[in-house]
């Protein structure tokens, strides 16, 4: 499914998306590195087995880059104007190297945008579970989507 235009959602709209990750290594290095975070839980395997996950940690930017990025083809792939914001951004489990994670959307909000007639605000509450349907990841997206197909 492609993504929705603003007249096409309602509050409570639940979308469970169908495509997961499991997350490598390679992708917590990767990520890790390029944005130049040094810290050792994330890529020294000695420092993190003495810590009290004993293993590494994936870095939490990542699982939250992840989690919107899982969700995007059902929700603004073609119909986002721009994302305005993050709010209520809460890791309330780790993440480890091996696990699968799978997204869920809830819209909780509607607005009509004042500055862009014709488009509007939703409000998406995404939320980001490992294999074990534990929430890892979970927050508050407000989207400024194009209001119909042009």
């Amino acid at each position: 499914m492609a993504g929705r235009f603003y007249g096409d959602w309602n509050v409570g709209d639940t979308i469970t998306h169908e495509i997961g990750r499991t997350v490598t290594e390679t992708d917590n290095l990767l990520f890790t590195t390029m944005t130049h975070n040094p810290q050792p839980l994330h890529l020294d395997a000695e420092v993190a087995k003495e810590s009290e996950f004993g293993q590494i940690l994936v870095n939490g930017t990542f699982t939250f880059a992840l989690m919107v990025g899982l969700s995007v083809g059902d929700t603004t792939l073609g119909t986002l104007v721009a994302n305005l914001g993050y709010d209520k951004l809460t890791m309330p489990k780790p993440v480890f190297i091996g696990d699968t994670l799978r997204a869920r959307t809830e819209v909780v909000e509607l607005k009509d945008s004042r500055s862009r007639p014709g488009c509007g605000i939703v409000t998406f509450r995404h939320e980001l579970f490992n294999q074990r349907g534990e929430v890892v990841c979970q927050c508050l997206r407000m989207a400024l989507l194009k209001g119909a197909s042009a």
